[in-house]
């Protein structure tokens, strides 16, 4: 079946849902967020920047359990815009960028379809798996230009059984049915029959078709968070496995395989008295690439782990939720000295998998965060890092300090 012929057989499913359906409801909302940065790198550069997200949404609400959304958003740094050439009297005009305001979601979605537990959603949508460990939105720490999925999802969902089966569209290249492209695949599935636990189970397949070098990239893992009494719990472990089609000088070839292990542990515990403080640990494994040399070349190579499209980083200088071969220690705590506001206070050790330069410490990092909750859609943050470099990195200091707001309506 072609592309084409698959996305006519989709769109009739959802015309013959939808058909009948009337609109009830129709909600308009939206986010403001915007964020002052100062970045230090050593006293020997400063970047200082501020950054706005801007969304807008409208969701309709019709009968049969069928749901529209369609979202705006535009991702920006101050002054890129700035509309005078003339930067004292800003009495001329230039041409504004044409492509700051992006569809950022917009999706059709049926559920309970026919009498059943199946939920349909279909179009471009945010996804997030679990905690965001692998697959997430892109908009935790600086940079939150967000991300969405121009996807398929089918999804079962019970009382204590919800399992989504989907494909995303990464890159289109116009070529025949599964050739040419860029592609996403998983099967995610969570349990609730716990009381106060989830557990997961998924598997993620990315498939790159368009590139010289093919991939296959598959993800297989489990995870399991919640509450027993005051302690909580966040873990989950995850296998890759696949291949990439690399071509090589080596007159025999070289072998290269995916075959990494990610781990991601926390566990916390909260004092029920004043200030309810909350005190946690966490630990994560990203496994480093394995190289088995032969000879004077490397005969056998085997990636590192693949953060994939991780919404968690484990640090303001190290991670823009890519870091890997790495060992990474936490410990925090966090406080809430009113009902409107949380202070955090966390210290993280990093080390790599394979040693460099003969050495495996890259160093340390302490963050302080705060929050105010100034109203129910008004809350302020800000917040301050700073790393101690190890050998590795030439026993560099760097800092960070943040600024934010974020209004919802």
């Amino acid at each position: 079946m072609s592309k084409k012929l698959f996305v006519v057989a989709v769109a009739l499913v959802l015309l013959g849902t939808i058909a009948y359906a009337e609109l009830q409801n129709v909600e308009v909302g939206g986010k403001i967020r915007i964020r002052g940065s100062w970045l230090d790198y050593d006293n020997d550069s400063d970047t200082v920047w501020t950054e706005q997200r801007t969304r807008l949404n409208v969701k309709a609400d019709f009968t049969d359990e069928v749901t529209a959304l369609i979202e705006l958003d535009s991702y920006d740094i101050w002054g890129e815009d700035f509309r005078s050439q003339n930067y004292v009297t800003g009495v001329d005009t230039r041409a504004v960028s044409t492509d700051d305001v992006e569809v950022y979601q917009a999706y059709i979605e049926a559920r309970e379809m026919w009498g059943t537990p199946l939920r349909l959603r279909v179009g471009r949508q945010e996804m997030t798996l679990g905690s965001g460990w692998l697959v997430g939105t892109n908009d935790k720490r600086y940079g939150f230009a967000g991300l969405s999925w121009d996807a398929v999802r089918l999804g079962y969902v019970s009382e204590t059984v919800t399992v989504d089966a989907f494909m995303a569209k990464l890159n289109e290249n116009l070529g025949d049915f599964f050739e040419d492209d860029l592609d996403l695949y998983g099967v995610y599935g969570s349990y609730t029959g716990l009381e106060d636990i989830v557990i997961d189970a998924y598997w993620l397949y990315v498939r790159d078709d368009a590139a010289d070098y093919k991939t296959d990239l598959h993800t297989v893992g489990l995870r399991g968070d919640g509450k027993v009494g005051a302690f909580d719990f966040e873990a989950e472990v995850a296998y890759q496995f696949g291949d990439k089609d690399e071509c090589t000088w080596w007159i025999f070839g070289t072998d290269k395989d995916i075959n990494a292990w990610g781990l991601n542990l926390e566990g916390g515990y909260t004092f029920d008295i004043s200030w309810q403080p909350r005190i946690y640990a966490g630990f994560a494994y990203l496994e480093g690439a394995d190289c088995d040399h032969k000879w004077f070349a490397v005969d056998e190579y085997d990636y590192a782990f693949n953060r994939l499209f991780s919404n968690w980083e484990y640090s303001d200088f190290l991670d823009p939720t890519t870091l890997t071969d790495a060992f990474v220690y936490r410990l925090g705590l966090s406080v809430q000295p009113t009902e409107a506001v949380k202070l955090g206070l966390e210290g993280l050790y990093y080390q790599t998998d394979n040693e460099i330069k003969g050495d495996d410490k890259l160093g340390w990092e302490v963050q302080l965060t705060g929050a105010y909750q100034y109203s129910e859609d008004l809350v302020f943050r800000a917040g301050y890092s700073h790393f101690f470099g190890e050998e590795i990195l030439d026993e560099l200091d760097f800092n960070y300090l943040f600024a934010e707001t974020e209004i919802s309506f």
